[in-house]
């Protein structure tokens, strides 16, 4: 009775066999996902955030508490994005290196320059 049932849900509904080629990954397809896109939308928000703040306000520093210039919200914002990126990078190495190393790589060396761009500003203005 077994074999028979098998055999009519084979012919009705046929199974789908496994793809003996390994998938095929592509850089558009890895920056795609979360983990890439998310480190990358962070250092643009930062380097932003510190454009922004320099047309505003200029390079001074941003406030002053107690006779002592302080760093300011900015700064400290600045400071959080670009210190969160760092779980999510090690996830997305940790998750795409074994499965697509070059597309991989490709997308780290796109997360440093974005992260580099962050930092540029802050260095050449000395923030």
């Amino acid at each position: 009775m077994d074999v028979v049932w098998s055999a009519a849900k084979e012919r009705m509904v046929p199974a789908l066999g496994g793809k003996m080629e390994k998938p095929v990954y592509s850089f558009g397809g890895a920056m795609k996902n979360w983990s890439a896109f998310v480190p990358v939308a962070m250092s643009l928000t930062a380097l932003t955030l510190v454009l922004v703040r320099v047309a505003l306000a200029g390079t001074g520093p941003e406030v002053v508490v107690n006779g002592r210039p302080d760093e300011g919200a900015v700064a400290h914002i600045w400071q959080l994005l670009m210190g969160a990126q760092l779980p999510v990078l090690a996830f997305f190495a940790v998750q795409w290196l074994r499965r697509a190393p070059r597309q991989a790589l490709g997308v780290l060396a796109v997360q440093a320059g974005a992260v580099l761009a962050a930092m540029a500003p802050v260095f050449y203005f000395n923030l």
